[in-house]
């Protein structure tokens, strides 16, 4: 069964989201840059935490390639201001609470915890180009890893 979603060369599906610090991202105001768009699935939990600091880190080098970041679970615009402010995150963090958005990307995924079957966010990233095609896919992101693979995507550019 292949994932819904986009595939790597085709154009970026469209967005509008609420994000943290009262901002709204959408993929029109993302015209000509390139970006990342990354999609975790609760806010302030251990990996998710993880991921997003790793990817603070990064902020300056990825900026020095003129990458944009911004991340999307499908947690409330309120718990999602807390974990931005806990971590000092300055990226966006978007909220998809209806997962339209990760519908579109096919990170709404049936998951299973203790042999119980929900749907939930599936950990991935998109990289997309400044013509707003997607240029790499990470599916089941490693938190630890994922900066320093997104740093090494996006200075290939």
């Amino acid at each position: 069964m292949s994932e819904a979603g986009p595939a790597e060369g085709q154009p970026a599906p469209d967005f509008s989201m609420p994000a943290s610090g009262g901002r709204t991202v959408n993929l029109a105001g993302l015209k000509g840059q390139p970006f990342l768009l990354y999609f975790y699935p609760k806010a302030d939990t251990p990996g998710c935490t993880k991921q997003a600091c790793g990817i603070q880190e990064a902020l300056p080098q990825l900026g020095k390639l003129g990458l944009t970041v911004i991340g999307v679970s499908p947690d409330k615009i309120s718990p999602i201001e807390k974990f931005a402010q806990k971590f000092g995150l300055e990226f966006p963090l978007a909220s998809d609470e209806d997962h339209k958005v990760a519908e579109a990307y096919g990170t709404w995924v049936e998951k299973s915890m203790y042999g119980k079957k929900y749907m939930g966010m599936e950990r991935s990233s998109f990289l997309v180009d400044a013509e707003g095609k997607v240029a790499k896919i990470w599916r089941k992101v490693k938190p630890e890893a994922h900066a320093a693979e997104v740093l090494k995507a996006a200075a290939a550019l």
